[in-house]
């Protein structure tokens, strides 16, 4: 293993090295500099391209040409939602939702909603490249598995350029990035055309195509992230905004998901917020009848106006920097398995500027989980639980992905559910902080001997997970308190300075009133 990376780490040299003394000198004008400079530094993007051209090094310095030429023709490092017209992103042709059975994102291009417009041509070819790119830097180029959605067409929407133009960015300019192309109910007529496209992917694209129908689609996709017209069973509906990046279209409340951002605070759900409140804050009080520790570190935290901590909650100690909030986990939410049973874990965020941070929580599974606060605010420079907890009869998957949305509210802004509401409307994505979490399922190591043991004494039984959050608690309660201690020492400091000074200004008064006596 040790040799093949050392042969690797050689190859990914040499063509730097020709690259530089081959193409660049001549056609330096003709790439984007932002280019080069990643080229000379990210060694699995040059990777990617030696094993997409099977490690032949002179064709992987063709690729490397072609590709950058394209990148700076399209100018796709700098675009954005803003340099594209709002109707490419409304018409929902094109957009990222779900994964295979192979955990590989899927890239969505539903034929039915594309006609032929020599005039939109290239704007729809940057907007491939936008998503391309986006996801591409997001997921740091992780696969996609691509799906033309061939249901409901006809001959007007056959465009076969525009199927090239989506071949070529996997074949010739996203080296890697690319595991199999589903194409559903293709319609007779293209058989003949789709013998074209074949002619385009060469021998080890040509593999990767997979046609299928309703009766065999979920050999590759399962049924819950196919639209019912495909047999599945998923909910998902397009629309624009927000952008579709990573499927959170569907807002969070306490009690499960909702249909409109207008409708987080119905009375309904106010009551069952209260219901809710109410039978945590019971299980609390036996909790500590139970546990005098926890209940000591709770009265603690009650200042902090934080929410009740779930006993199977597993946070990590890792914490995620970002310019306005810190997150706590940085990357992973740990759920347990049906098994198991432990179906809460907690968020702390920790407001690091001088205003009040808005924020709100999206999922790829709504129908799954409970979010409580889902749609808050978090004063400066305090922290805030946030509790996702599993319902029903749902399982944690590793698929599911959280988003948390966070953005700077003005002083003047209030921060109840119609000034939020207000806010969320009108605030300029550029100025909303974005961070994803992944879950993870865990298994339980607690030997079945120490659970009865446990239980015989009516004691709740501790798993690494609670021992985990106690003491990632425990070290928020010691950094509160080691603030508090700074706070007081500058204090002390600065009495000492004017006692100094007090006791100066006296000595000198009798020093002027002994020296007119004399």
């Amino acid at each position: 293993m040790a040799e093949q990376r050392q042969d690797k780490a050689a190859l990914i040299s040499e063509t730097r090295r020709r690259f530089e003394a081959e193409y660049l000198a001549d056609k330096s004008e003709k790439y984007d500099s932002r280019d080069v400079e990643r080229l000379q530094q990210d060694d699995k993007w040059v990777e990617n391209y030696l094993i997409w051209r099977h490690d032949v090094v002179d064709d992987t310095l063709k690729m490397i040409d072609e590709s950058l030429q394209w990148r700076k023709e399209y100018t796709v490092n700098d675009l954005t939602e803003s340099v594209l017209p709002k109707w490419l992103f409304e018409n929902g042709s094109l957009f990222l939702h779900g994964y295979d059975k192979e955990g590989y994102k899927l890239f969505w291009f539903r034929v039915k909603h594309h006609t032929r417009d020599p005039k939109q041509q290239l704007e729809k070819k940057k907007l491939v490249a936008f998503w391309l790119e986006h996801y591409a830097k997001r997921d740091h180029g992780k696969p996609l598995t691509v799906v033309f959605d061939m249901a409901e067409t006809g001959i007007s929407h056959i465009d076969l350029d525009f199927v090239r133009f989506i071949v070529n960015c996997f074949t010739d300019y996203y080296p890697n990035f690319l595991t199999k192309i589903v194409i559903f109910e293709m319609p007779w007529i293209m058989n003949a055309a789709f013998k074209i496209v074949k002619g385009w992917l060469g021998p080890d694209a040509i593999s990767m195509l997979k046609f299928t129908n309703k009766s065999d689609v979920q050999e590759y996709i399962s049924g819950e992230y196919l639209p019912p017209h495909m047999g599945g069973t998923d909910s998902f509906k397009y629309s624009y905004p927000p952008l579709v990046d990573d499927d959170f279209q569907t807002p969070l409340c306490e009690n499960g998901p909702i249909t409109s951002e207008d409708e987080h605070e119905s009375k309904e759900e106010i009551d069952a917020d209260t219901k809710e409140s109410g039978e945590l804050n019971e299980e609390q009080n036996l909790n500590q009848k139970k546990m005098n520790s926890i209940e000591q570190i709770s009265k603690s935290e009650e200042t902090d106006k934080t929410e009740i901590k779930p006993k199977n909650a597993k946070k990590a100690l890792t914490t995620f920097k970002g310019p306005l909030l810190h997150i706590s986990p940085a990357e992973e939410l740990y759920f347990g398995s049906k098994e198991t049973g432990e179906k809460k874990c907690l968020i702390v965020l920790t407001n690091v500027t001088k205003n009040v941070v808005a924020f709100k929580v999206r999922t790829t599974a709504p129908e799954k989980y409970r979010v409580k606060p889902s749609n808050s605010s978090c004063e400066p420079g305090t922290s805030l639980d946030i509790i996702v907890s599993l319902h029903g009869g749902f399982a944690a998957s590793l698929q599911d992905r959280f988003l948390i949305m966070a953005a700077e509210m003005d002083q003047s802004s209030g921060a109840g559910v119609p000034e939020l509401t207000q806010f969320w409307k009108e605030v300029p994505r550029t100025k909303v902080m974005e961070h994803r979490l992944r879950c993870h399922v865990i298994e339980s190591s607690k030997p079945s001997s120490l659970t009865l043991k446990e239980n015989a004494f009516n004691i709740p039984a501790k798993t690494n997970e609670d021992l985990h959050i106690q003491l990632t608690r425990l070290l928020q309660i010691n950094r509160r308190l080691q603030e508090q201690i700074d706070r007081c020492l500058w204090f002390q400091q600065l009495s000492v300075v004017l006692s100094l000074l007090s006791v100066t200004v006296v000595a000198f008064c009798f020093y002027l009133a002994y020296t007119q006596r004399s």
